[in-house]
């Protein structure tokens, strides 16, 4: 690459996630990247995105999208040869992700046509990667969508995850962002027990992007809870609920869980 060509791309469908979602997160990129970049939404409803952002319709497929007890199969839409008009490496990133450093290595690391995701802590032997933050050359991944497209049913029950899927099969095999760079905010910034009850959650200052895969999002950490259907304690109330019995998971669980209010989050999750 003589000239960088950065090329953020999103994907939004549905209802879990309106428009302040997609601007906070252009908001982030443009604070931590140095221009010029893209940055491409592809959406079924572009009404209340930032002008600045080049909002695309949702890629067409021609066939269904599997309905699993596990997984989440839509971003397979980025996996088309035709993305907009856009060609070479793409940056993809979550809607629920936190930048919380300068995004311009994430251009420059590998080689061109790498496939290249985060790591996922959760299953370290298996060397699984994380979709919430990789990139890849548009048109390479075309081969997972036309085995995908043969049998999407069968091949989500197999893999289970999307980004398993990628693992094992992108053309050429993956590589993976240095482990400082993409942290896991459930694996990697909560605090362990006890003193989770002490001190809110770490970021250490050579990340740059953290990512909330499962049911804790951005908002939980700012309001310090596990999952938004769980109440806002203070320390003292949360562990009177456990040993009361009030609660979904063991004592022991129960106590891991929980998480004080992150301001860093706050600080960085904003337009």
């Amino acid at each position: 690459m003589n000239r960088i060509n950065k090329q953020f791309i999103c994907i939004n469908w549905g209802t879990k996630y309106g428009a302040e979602y997609v601007n906070r997160l252009y908001a982030m990129v443009a604070r931590n990247t140095s221009p010029p970049f893209s940055f491409t939404c592809f959406t079924d409803n572009n009404q209340g995105l930032n002008p600045e952002i080049n909002a695309l319709d949702l890629p067409t497929l021609n066939f269904a999208l599997p309905v699993t007890k596990k997984g989440i199969w839509p971003k397979c839409r980025l996996w088309s040869e035709n993305l907009g008009g856009l060609s070479g490496p793409v940056l993809f990133l979550d809607l629920d992700v936190v930048i919380s450093g300068n995004l311009d290595d994430f251009f420059t690391y590998g080689e061109p046509e790498d496939v290249i995701l985060a790591r996922n802590p959760s299953n370290p032997l298996e060397k699984l990667g994380q979709t919430s933050v990789y990139r890849f050359p548009v048109g390479k991944l075309k081969p997972l969508l036309q085995k995908f497209a043969l049998n999407p049913l069968d091949i989500a029950e197999t893999y289970k995850y999307e980004q398993r899927y990628v693992t094992r099969n992108a053309p050429g095999g993956v590589k993976f962002w240095p482990k400082p760079w993409v942290l896991h905010f459930r694996q990697q910034c909560r605090r362990s027990f006890p003193i989770n009850y002490f001190k809110e959650a770490k970021l250490p200052s050579n990340s740059k992007i953290v990512i909330f895969p499962g049911d804790l999002n951005p908002i939980d950490a700012i309001e310090g809870r596990y999952h938004s259907k769980e109440s806002i304690n203070t320390p003292l109330e949360h562990i009177k609920l456990g040993l009361k019995g009030v609660r979904n998971r063991s004592l022991t669980a129960h106590l891991r869980h929980y998480i004080l209010p992150t301001s860093w989050v706050k600080n960085l999750w904003k337009e």
